[in-house]
């Protein structure tokens, strides 16, 4: 096996609106491609990290509700890199996302936070 890194992270959202208003325009990931499909009335909206991996932001009428807290099983979080944690978190909190205090790594000595999406998924900030 040759693993070279993510292609992408996919995501299921309670309300389509509003989670592609905070990709889009809090977060500024630009739109590869939009489709909705009609069979599953679903929309399927493609995101674009810097580096070329993707998010994929799906939304299904009546998708159950899922735990998501930091330590529960399955995907605790996933971060994104930035080059300086405090102007991301200026511009968060501009647009009234809350977030956590920064933290440092103790191993990495890096500085990190988290906030939430729309659906409370935790979402890392880290600085490399």
């Amino acid at each position: 096996m040759n693993i070279i890194g993510i292609h992408h992270v996919a995501i299921i959202c309670s309300n389509y609106e509003k989670s592609k208003h905070f990709y889009t325009r809090v977060l500024g990931l630009p739109i590869i491609e939009e489709t909705y499909r009609e069979e599953r009335d679903s929309y399927k909206l493609d995101l674009q990290l810097p580096d070329g991996t993707q998010i994929e932001l799906f939304s299904f009428p009546d998708a159950p509700v899922r735990p998501s807290y930091p330590e529960a099983q399955g995907l605790r979080h996933f971060a994104f890199k930035v080059e300086n944690v405090e102007d991301c978190v200026a511009e968060l909190e501009r647009e009234g996302i809350s977030v956590e205090p920064i933290r440092i790594d103790s191993l990495t000595r890096k500085k990190f936070t988290f906030f939430m999406d729309p659906d409370g998924l935790p979402l890392e900030l880290y600085e490399v």
